[in-house]
């Protein structure tokens, strides 16, 4: 966050500077347009990559949150139906004995029928008592079994629906497996050259030096880099379910210039923004996957190798949408 607010001071100063240098120097009016037109697209774009990567985020980490909820409730749910099923059996046990137990008062009953009045109405009484007490039993018993049924019902759609959050979890992971393996394989000729593939954290790393891409200072992308862009561009063509940044970084040093790019953060938003239009311009793949930012020289890979740090990063990711909505089903 404090890195695009920073991006966004420099952008207003670089904004007004060129007012100045444009009115001082008597630039012409169309360098000018175009210069401000260039500043609007980028800052458009890189509000774009600010919102859509917070809202990623918060997917990401609420849907990390509700699968740990319901792996909670189906555990929850699995030990309550265990308990469910232990009190059943328990009653089942009492209620079979009092069956047996009436049957022998029944039986007694009829052996001393002719005892007396007395002891025979104190039998009835108690095999009376022992009935309304059976039927509680019978009543407890039935309102268990009914409860247990809605328990092991709740269990069933909580599990169906873990294991399709889980399902479709893994159908993402396998899905950015096999697309790695084929953007290596269409890269495998720039390995040498300044360019690696690295998955990691659900997501695919695309790395290309500036040398590769870039002479110093330029944004203009030489012929062997676009090449590279243009085959990463084409195994992309027919992936709709993605979210792909394009991630201009600088090294430290400083530019001096009085034209543009004029510091690190325009230069890497400028090769940023480059590279999305010849990735557009030369394969069918669809814009809207597609955000450029610019992180200046502020997120090194190697502090003690400015080459390295000089680079853009492809990042394509898997569209977190659908997983947040079974979520909230």
């Amino acid at each position: 966050m404090d890195n695009i607010q920073n991006l966004k001071m420099k952008t207003k100063a670089i904004y007004f500077s060129s007012l100045i240098l444009l009115i001082g120097a008597c630039v012409p009016a169309k360098k000018y347009n175009d210069l401000v037109e260039r500043e609007k697209k980028c800052s458009e774009e890189l509000a774009t990559y600010k919102n859509n990567s917070i809202t990623n985020e918060g997917k990401a980490k609420d849907i990390e949150a509700r699968y740990n909820v319901l792996l909670s409730e189906v555990s929850a749910l699995r030990a309550d139906t265990s308990k469910l099923g232990q009190d059943y059996r328990l009653i089942q046990a009492q209620y079979d004995k009092m069956v047996l137990q009436n049957l022998a008062y029944e039986k007694r009953l009829e052996q001393e029928r002719n005892k007396g009045a007395q002891e025979t109405g104190a039998l009835q009484n108690d095999l009376e008592g022992k009935n309304v007490e059976l039927q509680r039993k019978q009543d407890a018993l039935n309102d268990l079994e009914n409860e247990l049924k809605a328990k092991q019902q709740l269990l069933e759609d909580r599990e169906k629906r873990v294991n399709e959050l889980e399902e479709m979890m893994q159908r993402k992971e396998d899905a950015i497996k096999l697309l790695k393996t084929k953007v290596a394989s269409a890269l495998r000729g720039f390995e040498n050259k300044g360019l690696t593939v690295v998955e990691k954290n659900g997501k695919i790393y695309v790395s290309l030096e500036a040398k590769l891409l870039f002479n110093s200072g330029s944004t203009t992308v030489e012929p062997e880099g676009k090449k590279a862009l243009i085959e990463l561009a084409k195994v992309l063509e027919k992936e709709t379910d993605l979210e792909v940044v394009v991630e201009g970084h600088t090294d430290t040093d400083k530019l001096v210039s009085t034209a543009h790019p004029k510091s690190n953060w325009e230069l890497s938003v400028l090769r940023a923004t480059a590279v999305v239009e010849i990735m557009t311009a030369n394969t069918k793949v669809n814009p809207a996957i597609l955000m450029a930012a610019g992180r200046s020289q502020f997120h090194p890979v190697d502090p003690n190798d400015k080459a390295k740090n000089r680079r853009i990063e492809v990042i394509i990711s898997p569209n977190l949408n659908a997983l947040f909505e079974l979520i909230n089903k």
